[in-house]
């Protein structure tokens, strides 16, 4: 019983934060409402065109300014205040999934609104991604940050579990508006915990500042680090030939198993629950290093090349729930990574480029995966993105133990914070 209590303690650790715990609930009722909308815009686009190259070409637009402005939204958040930046993006996004849900509720809808609305979305998550993610350590400063995003991520991929499952019935049920209805309805739940966040128990980043930072610095910076440049890589790698699946599993599901949305939404759900309980596992570790980035991404995409292969159905759920436990893994610890070893009045603009990589490769490996998988078959679409994950892996073990980086990170650096003048208030 004492030792139940014990893992109790160290991996759900951050959550006794109050600013962090608030915003932790708030973010998981807005997630499931996310990955509900990701459902419905994947499956509105095959019933709109039923072209996996299209699908492929949304999403692409939806990453495009991630792409291209992910650096400039980094530069903002490290000058600008990141929960209010967070009020208007949030507030944002829920109007955009409001107006689609009109439009199909509606019947008005058609596909260049879809266009747009994509586009619309990647225009504000060029701001929204970075100051969700580096808000995370001014909530609980450094010495929780390990433990707050990996519960994060948990948070996220048990979203990515409930809110396709939800979404499927709803669509095989009522239609797909309602997922769009019920995301935008989700976003008040993130507005009302911001609200109730108390600032002055912020650790507020040394970003915040009145000398203006400039977006050279953050590329200098990134250059001049090993761990942090061959990390985002990596990443970025991953991020264009494996993490496309949301034009890769819906193709699966109706190509090669003549499937609903419902498959659609197990093979999502498989894989998130995989996710959460990755997050636990991760959560629970207080010690990282880029040893174990490299051995979840060799495991990440192994069991993507098993899914490809996989003659079944349910075989094919269960490769993508260990896929999703080893890639909760390796981006928990990428994650970690980097914003540890980055200085705070950089870490804005670091984070940046990390959703550069990961999202931002999208409008490259989204039509490309699309494309394979409409004119190679589905299974390609994911054994391409295993091979490249167990690539990059190796190219990563290469160069780091090259460099004499395959190291620990300490997850302790209130010394280095504190010389990089870091304070909390309380």
């Amino acid at each position: 019983m004492h030792a139940l209590k014990e893992f109790g303690q160290k991996t759900f650790s951050s959550l006794s934060i109050r600013n962090y715990r608030l915003y932790f609930f708030g973010q998981g009722i807005s997630q499931c409402g996310t990955w509900m909308q990701v459902v419905a815009t994947g499956w509105l686009v095959l019933q709109l065109t039923g072209s996996g190259t299209v699908l492929g070409s949304v999403l692409a637009l939806m990453f495009l300014p991630l792409l291209f402005g992910a650096p400039w939204g980094g530069l903002l958040v490290d000058r600008l205040d990141k929960r209010r930046i967070l009020f208007w993006t949030q507030s944002s996004l829920g109007i955009l999934s409001l107006l689609l849900s009109i439009f199909v509720f509606t019947g008005t809808i058609q596909i260049w609104m879809v266009y747009i609305f994509a586009l619309s979305t990647g225009i504000v998550k060029v701001f929204d991604n970075p100051a969700r993610q580096t808000f995370i350590s001014e909530m609980v400063g450094n010495d929780q940050i390990k433990n707050a995003v990996s519960l994060n991520s948990t948070m996220v991929n048990l979203a990515r579990a409930i809110g396709p499952t939800i979404g499927g019935v709803l669509i095989a049920g009522v239609g797909i508006a309602f997922c769009f209805l019920i995301d935008a309805l989700s976003f008040v739940a993130v507005l009302w915990t911001l609200y109730l966040i108390r600032g002055a128990d912020l650790y507020r980043s040394a970003g915040v500042s009145k000398e203006r930072p400039r977006l050279s610095d953050g590329f200098r910076y990134v250059r001049s680090e090993p761990l942090i440049s061959t990390t985002l890589i990596m990443m970025a790698v991953i991020g264009i030939f494996a993490y496309e699946f949301s034009v890769s599993l819906p193709i699966l599901a109706q190509q090669t198993f003549h499937g609903d949305a419902t498959v659609y939404a197990i093979l999502t759900s498989s894989f998130g629950a995989g996710c959460a309980l990755g997050g636990i596992f991760a959560a629970g570790r207080h010690r990282i290093s880029s040893r174990q980035l490299v051995f979840f991404a060799l495991m990440f995409g192994l069991a993507l090349l098993a899914a490809a292969i996989s003659p079944t159905l349910p075989i094919v759920v269960a490769a993508l729930a260990v896929a999703g436990f080893f890639s909760l893994n390796m981006t928990s610890v990428a994650n970690t990574t980097i914003q540890l070893e980055s200085r705070p009045d950089m870490r804005g603009r670091v984070m940046a480029l990390w959703n550069m990589a990961i999202f931002g490769s999208t409008p490259i490996g989204g039509p490309l995966i699309g494309y394979i998988g409409e004119h190679f078959g589905a299974r390609w679409g994911l054994a391409i993105g295993g091979i490249a994950t167990v690539l990059a892996a190796a190219l990563a073990a290469h160069t780091l133990s090259k460099r004499g980086a395959f190291e620990t990170v300490p997850a302790d650096v209130e010394m280095e914070v504190e010389e990089a003048g870091t304070t909390p208030k309380f």
